[in-house]
Order: C-alpha cells, then sequence, then structure tokens
C-alpha cells in the first residue's frame, strides 16, 4: 500500500503529514537575551551565530532542548548569553519559525 511503513515497531503505520503551524505566544528577548542568526554549523550542537548586537558567539543548545528543534544555516534564534566569555558565546534557548519571524519583522526587532 502507498503511504504505509512495511516495518515494525513504533514506527509501523502511515506517516503524518506536515501539520499546520499553532499561533503561540512570542518569545521575545528579555534580561539579556538577543537575537541571532545561524551562519554556520560547528558539529557538536554547536553553532556560530551573529547577534544583532553585531557580535558573534559560538553558541550550543543545552540538554533540555537538544532534542526539541532543529537547527539550519539561517534560522532565526534566542540566545542568552553566558555570565563568563558573554561576548564570545552563549546557549541557545529558541528557534523562530517562519510565522514567528514574520512577527518579529512587524514588531521591528529584526530587518
Amino acid at each position: 500500500c502507498i503511504g504505509y511503513n512495511r516495518g515494525f515497531g513504533q514506527s509501523g503505520g502511515k506517516k503524518k503529514g506536515p501539520g499546520e503551524e499553532v499561533e503561540s505566544a512570542l518569545m521575545v528577548p528579555r534580561n539579556g537575551e538577543v537575537l541571532g542568526r545561524v551562519t554556520k554549523i560547528s558539529g557538536a550542537s554547536r553553532f556560530v551565530i551573529m547577534c544583532m548586537d553585531k557580535k558573534e558567539r559560538t553558541c550550543s543548545i543545552p540538554g533540555r532542548y537538544r532534542r526539541r528543534f532543529w537547527i539550519k544555516v539561517n534560522d532565526v534564534v534566542l540566545v542568552k548569553p553566558w555570565a563568563v566569555q558573554g561576548d564570545e558565546k552563549g546557549d541557545i534557548i529558541w528557534r523562530y519559525s517562519l510565522m514567528d519571524i514574520n512577527r518579529l519583522k512587524d514588531r521591528k526587532l529584526i530587518d
């Protein structure tokens, strides 16, 4: 049959198509957080990000978020700079969807 996985286990059965995005509360930067755009993937959950404060940071995904979202080059993310070496390093705490990016542009938070 077309559209069915013939394998066994939890992955068996018909695959779901891409769902519609649900509009949720927009995460805006606060308490020292900055917006940034992914410029390079370094591997091992590390990324080079050009932040809106004109600083390039090497950022990682904390363990609690590691499998929650997948990040690609040119994605817009929310970065929390570290207390030590904050100008060079930080943590990625959110990845924005296309709908969220349009809402950020409407609020003039990104260009």
